[in-house]
């Protein structure tokens, strides 16, 4: 008995002490996004984004003060939440990593584009400490950033974070937006083309019919939605390239009897599909200005109707299923240069799930191209390269190429290459990834990424 006993004790204090010789969790610190921002003069507000290096278990207030540059508060501009006797008040939720304020251009005032508001963290409740980007600049004109450090925000989740970020190297801006937040998205261009959700990795079959209360669970066989994990075809889902011509639903026809009846599973990869219950079924036709969209459960007899009007300043219109409307997921198009995401993708011939793709705005006259250290070191590269440089419009340039998953061992940024980035504008940006993963020194969801002006656009 005093043997086991002995056992017993021996077993906790060995618990205890593997216990307390964990490594602490590093500092949970709160910065800015970047530290400068700039607000174009058609735009009405600007959104000021504060992130932690994770998220944080409590609510997590910020005291930001506020100092302006040749304008005045109230007058001429205004924050959400309002600012008090110089500073402002917002709150880290419980459970996120992030929160941002708004500054808001008064209605109606011309601004010279020289003025500016300085914004430092002031205070940051326990237990976050203030990070190195303390302080933004926000100028009341567009920037063409010289360069920057950014952590994307993906979020929670690891290799399958939950949300997508665009970027925009001119502005040291990021938008962090839920993946699951959208379903469909309608072009915006000359072509009537609606893309899938391929960052749930939803799968869609036609269905032969053009009544939607006449489609149910019995026109399908559920199987034939599943992807990935060897099971599925590429017709199920978008073109990875993003070509507009090979969307999984075909091109909304002029002549409303073309359009078939689609059914879609909203979330895949794994090689299941939702119930019939959670499956919806859609019918999209032409519009005058845009589309009509209809779309039920997939056993239900009645449908809710959404209008989407073609706004050109995007490359696509949104629309969720869960709100039944229009919902704001990318920039518009001449703001942001590339998103990174998780995606159906494909390894080999088969449809695959990728964890960390980044996709450049094709559509948006992105450009970019893979540049090997072996011929020229991302330091010393500068504008005399760009002669070499042979760019692509590609969607796919950087994609998964960037990093390496296997073995995990040696998971991690490839460091024998950069990339470069001209934007529409004809900023040429070189961009180099830090880390991504905690074999490289990251988290896994919020990846480092470092880049610098090259070549001024003219």
């Amino acid at each position: 008995m005093k043997k086991l006993l002995y056992y017993v004790i021996l077993g906790t204090f060995t618990v205890i002490s593997c216990k307390n010789d964990d490594p602490p969790l590093p500092d949970n610190l709160v910065n800015f996004v970047s530290d400068t921002q700039g607000m174009e003069s058609e735009d009405g507000s600007a959104t000021v984004t504060l992130n932690l290096s994770r998220s944080t278990d409590v609510a997590v207030p910020l005291t930001i003060d506020l100092q302006a540059s040749g304008v005045n508060y109230g007058t001429q501009f205004t924050t959400e939440p309002s600012a008090t006797e110089g500073s402002l008040m917002v709150t880290v939720p419980a459970g996120s990593n992030t929160v941002s304020f708004k500054v808001v251009r008064a209605d109606g005032v011309l601004l010279e584009g020289t003025e500016s508001l300085a914004f430092t963290i002031k205070s940051a409740g326990q237990p976050v400490l203030i990070g190195q980007t303390a302080k933004l600049t926000l100028s009341f004109a567009s920037i063409i950033s010289q360069g920057s450090s950014l952590t994307l925000n993906g979020g929670e989740g690891g290799a399958a974070a939950v949300n997508s970020v665009f970027v925009d190297l001119s502005a040291n801006s990021q938008v962090s937006v839920a993946r699951d937040s959208w379903d469909l998205g309608f072009y915006s261009g000359d072509d009537f083309r609606v893309i899938l959700n391929n960052s749930t990795a939803a799968s869609v079959v036609t269905v032969n019919k053009t009544d939607l209360a006449q489609v149910s669970s019995a026109d399908i066989n559920i199987a034939d939605l599943e992807l990935g994990f060897g099971k599925g075809t590429f017709s199920l889902f978008d073109d990875v390239t993003g070509d507009l011509a090979k969307t999984a639903i075909q091109q909304v026809s002029a002549t409303d009897g073309d359009n078939k009846v689609y059914v879609i599973n909203r979330a895949g990869g794994s090689g299941t599909t939702s119930t019939a219950a959670d499956l919806v079924k859609v019918r999209i036709v032409r519009a005058s200005g845009g589309y009509t969209l209809q779309f039920a459960k997939l056993n239900e007899t009645t449908f809710k109707t959404v209008t989407v009007t073609k706004d050109t300043k995007y490359n696509f219109n949104y629309v969720s299923f869960n709100s039944g409307a229009a919902v704001a997921v990318e920039p518009t198009k001449d703001h942001w240069d590339m998103e990174w995401t998780y995606s159906i993708y494909f390894t080999g011939s088969f449809p695959y799930a990728f964890s960390d793709l980044i996709f450049t705005n094709y559509l948006g006259n992105t450009q970019s191209a893979e540049v090997l250290t072996s011929t020229v070191g991302y330091q010393a590269f500068n504008e005399s390269n760009l002669s070499s440089v042979t760019f692509s419009n590609s969607r796919n340039t950087i994609s998964s190429n960037w990093r390496t998953t296997s073995p995990s061992t040696q998971a991690g940024v490839k460091t024998d290459r950069f990339y470069v980035i001209k934007d529409a504008a004809g900023n040429i940006y070189k961009i180099k990834f830090i880390s991504f993963t905690t074999q490289d020194g990251g988290t896994r969801g919020y990846p480092k990424l470092e880049y610098a002006l090259v070549k001024k656009g003219v």
